[in-house]
């Protein structure tokens, strides 16, 4: 599966919402991973590392406000944002579930089409290129919509694996990728690909950088993995 596709981990006990917001989220173009309880919803966040995950508040077992307490204490997935569903409308409640660390908050009945624009604008913050936006880091520019890459206003030709590539470094500049993690995010974590396939692919898109001159704006970070800048 391309990884293209955002991944969401849907968690909700009541199978009727869960197959509504599977069909529309599937339909908008993500990826969508299910729970139906708390324990499950935290075992899957280690397994799918999703880019986004909705969280219904009232959970048998472990709650949704537990999930998210837990979830955003752990260095590994503080930053993935959680939208969270709930009955409880009164504010008080509203308010505990965004100190919890939820990053929005939905009452039922809720409008699906809301649901999806809460959706895609905090995958805005977290993964730009997977809702259209154009990335830019010191003279490179992609536009993830077009499939266009520039540099110094110079058109870049890249192939499909390198745009994927740079798309991820231009999401977080800075940021160590271990070649595991790239696959994972690039290749997509149902394709078997040896992980010495990366280091080709890193080599093209150092190429295709630098096709016009600059300096080379990958990092290698010995044992650890790739950066940009």
């Amino acid at each position: 599966m391309s990884s293209d596709q955002p991944t969401v981990l849907l968690v909700e006990d009541e199978p009727a919402q869960r197959e509504v917001l599977s069909y529309n989220l599937e339909a908008d173009g993500f990826r969508v991973t299910t729970a139906e309880n708390g324990e499950e919803a935290l075992l899957l966040v280690d397994e799918e590392a999703p880019d986004l995950i909705v969280l219904d508040w009232m959970l048998p077992n472990v709650s949704g406000i537990e999930v998210c307490r837990q979830l955003k204490t752990r260095p590994d997935t503080r930053g993935v944002p959680i939208l969270m569903l709930s009955a409880r409308s009164e504010e008080v409640d509203r308010v505990r579930g965004l100190e919890t660390g939820a990053d929005d908050y939905v009452v039922k009945p809720y409008s699906v089409i809301e649901l999806m624009a809460r959706v895609r604008a905090l995958l805005r913050r977290t993964r730009p290129s997977a809702v259209g936006q154009r990335l830019e880091y010191e003279d490179i520019m992609l536009d993830s919509e077009t499939h266009r890459v520039t540099r110094a206003d110079k058109p870049l030709k890249l192939g499909p694996t390198e745009f994927r590539l740079l798309s991820t470094f231009m999401e977080k500049p800075g940021r160590v990728w271990s070649r595991e993690q790239l696959l994972d995010r690039v290749w997509g974590r149902d394709i078997y690909v040896d992980t010495r396939t990366v280091d080709v692919h890193i080599g093209r898109l150092r190429k295709a950088l630098c096709q016009h001159g600059g300096g080379d704006p990958l990092r290698t970070v010995r044992g650890a993995g790739y950066a940009l800048g």
